[in-house]
């Protein structure tokens, strides 16, 4: 979790509450500075996510891929073929 998308929930959170006090004190002002500041924190969690993605799948990307594992099939074949070349 990046500075951005906690900032961005303590904008939505500030946000709520002053939308909030503004219903309940009749302040259109109140209400509507409270949206914006809402709508900022939203935008900037958003925007924190994204970057949270795009450095998950840029490790994702950079990190070695897995390595192949024989399974129990494949390794009985090999010890089959390898007992029909001695015997």
């Amino acid at each position: 979790m990046n500075k951005d998308r906690v900032e961005g929930k303590v904008k939505d959170i500030a946000g709520r509450v002053e939308r909030q006090a503004g219903e309940w004190t009749n302040n259109p002002k109140a209400q509507v500075k409270g949206t914006a500041k809402q709508a900022e924190g939203k935008v900037q969690n958003a925007w924190g996510k994204a970057k949270d993605a795009a450095q998950e799948a840029s490790d994702k990307a950079n990190s070695k891929p897995p390595q192949r594992v024989e399974d129990e099939t494949e390794v009985e074949e090999t010890d089959s073929k390898e007992a029909r070349r001695r015997g």
